[in-house]
C-alpha cells in the first residue's frame, strides 16, 4: 500500500468513533510481501477466462454461425436473383471464409454416406426405396468444429433402404 491510500484509509477510519474504528495491521515486512504475491497471483487468476466462460463464448459462436448457415442456405433456395439477393449472398459467403480463417468450420452433411459411428444426432430415418444404404437427406443443423475440436454436434434426417418386416426379424 502507498503511502497515500494509506493516508486515505486512515482518514476514513477518522470518520468513525474510536470505538469503531479499525487499527492497522502490523505485519512484518516477509508478510506484506507475501500478501502482495498472493494478491497478484489472485488478480492474475482473476484475469483469465475461466472454462465457464469460454464455454458461453463458443456457445454463442455456435449459434451464431449455425444462423450464417441457415440464412446461406436458405439465400441458395430463392429463385429471386435481384441485386439485393446477390449482395446477401456475398456478404454471407465472406462472412462463412472469415470465420473459416479463424479457424471455425461448418460443416454441411447433405448427401453424405451416414454410418452409426458417425458424431451426428439423428432426428429421423425415413425409408425410401430409391437408397440402397443410408444417406443424409437433410442437415437441420451443422456440425461445427474450432481450432480442429467439435463445439456442436450436427442434427440430421437419414433417408434408408425401404426393409421388409422378414429383415427385421431374421
Amino acid at each position: 500500500m502507498s503511502g497515500r491510500d494509506f493516508r486515505r484509509a486512515e482518514r476514513g477510519q477518522r470518520r468513525h468513533h474510536p470505538e469503531f474504528r479499525i487499527a492497522a495491521p502490523d505485519w512484518s515486512a516477509e508478510a506484506r510481501t507475501r500478501l502482495r504475491a498472493l494478491l497478484d497471483a489472485a488478480t492474475g487468476a482473476a484475469a483469465q477466462p475461466s472454462a465457464d466462460e469460454t464455454e458461453l463464448h463458443e456457445k454463442d459462436l455456435a449459434e451464431a454461425a449455425t444462423n450464417l448457415w441457415r440464412a446461406r442456405k436458405r439465400l441458395e433456395r430463392t429463385t429471386n436473383g435481384s441485386k439485393e439477393t446477390r449482395h446477401a449472398g456475398r456478404l454471407l459467403h465472406a462472412s462463412h471464409d472469415a470465420l473459416g480463417r479463424a479457424g471455425l468450420v461448418i460443416q454441411d452433411h447433405d448427401g453424405a454416406v451416414y454410418h452409426p459411428g458417425h458424431v451426428l444426432e439423428v432426428l429421423a430415418f425415413q425409408q425410401d426405396p430409391a437408397f440402397e444404404h443410408d444417406v443424409v437427406i437433410e442437415t437441420k443443423r451443422p456440425s461445427l468444429y474450432l481450432s480442429g475440436r467439435q463445439i456442436q454436434i450436427g442434427q440430421v434426417i437419414v433417408g434408408c433402404p425401404v426393409t421388409s418386416e422378414d429383415d427385421n426379424h431374421a
